[in-house]
């Protein structure tokens, strides 16, 4: 008895599933092909942005292989376009190309470049803060106070991994303007920071007891 109730059960329950599938099967095809073209485009999309990427990466290292003094405009024009692309690693890799061979002189533009990567571009926190602070240092000898001190105030508010090289960086522009108080809070900052670079760490002492001990 208790066997055949199990089988008309069964049969119950796969009978409501059959007049389930049929009753619903436009909404099941529908939500099945949705889930397929989803798949279909996640996979294709990132199979189009590693193809990017690797158009990228060689389009970047053919032109710095091929450069020249005979070739700067076309070098130039086509590492521009890179840093345009907004890729977090070919971009920055273009500009410091740049800025290392001196393909722009107007700084101004270089600054401009900058900013692509630092308000544009999806980098990563600490990639993003060193870039930061290269636009600082490219920039130090030619800015006021003011204006050194706005761009490393990201860096210099937070416990960044380059908060040593930033302050190290406000330590010597501040000596080399003989405003030897200013520059000494700064080193003692570095000193007193838990995650500094050991390296500038030592710098820093030497500074403050060979200069800076008065």
């Amino acid at each position: 008895m208790e066997e055949d109730l199990a089988i008309i059960n069964s049969n119950t329950r796969n009978e409501k599933i059959k007049n389930f599938f049929l009753n619903n099967k436009k909404k099941i095809f529908s939500i099945l092909l949705i889930c397929v073209l989803l798949l279909i485009g996640y996979f294709g999309y990132n199979e189009f942005r590693d193809k990017q990427k690797i158009d990228l990466s060689n389009l970047y290292n053919s032109t710095i292989i091929d450069y020249s003094e005979k070739n700067k405009d076309i070098t130039l024009n086509k590492l521009i376009d890179i840093i345009n692309k907004k890729d977090p690693t070919y971009s920055p890799l273009s500009l410091y190309f740049i800025i290392d061979n001196e393909l722009i002189r107007d700084n101004g533009k270089i600054n401009e470049l900058f900013d692509i990567l630092i308000e544009k571009v999806s980098l990563e926190k600490e990639i993003r803060n060193l870039v930061i602070y290269k636009k600082a240092l490219f920039n130090a000898d030619n800015i006021a106070e003011k204006d050194l001190l706005y761009i490393l105030k990201p860096i210099i508010n937070s416990k960044s991994v380059w908060k040593s090289h930033a302050l190290h960086l406000l330590g010597e522009y501040f000596y080399s303007k003989n405003e030897k108080q200013k520059s000494k809070e700064f080193y003692n900052q570095i000193l007193s920071l838990e995650n500094a670079n050991q390296d500038l760490k030592i710098i820093a002492q030497k500074r403050l007891n060979r200069d800076l001990s008065e």
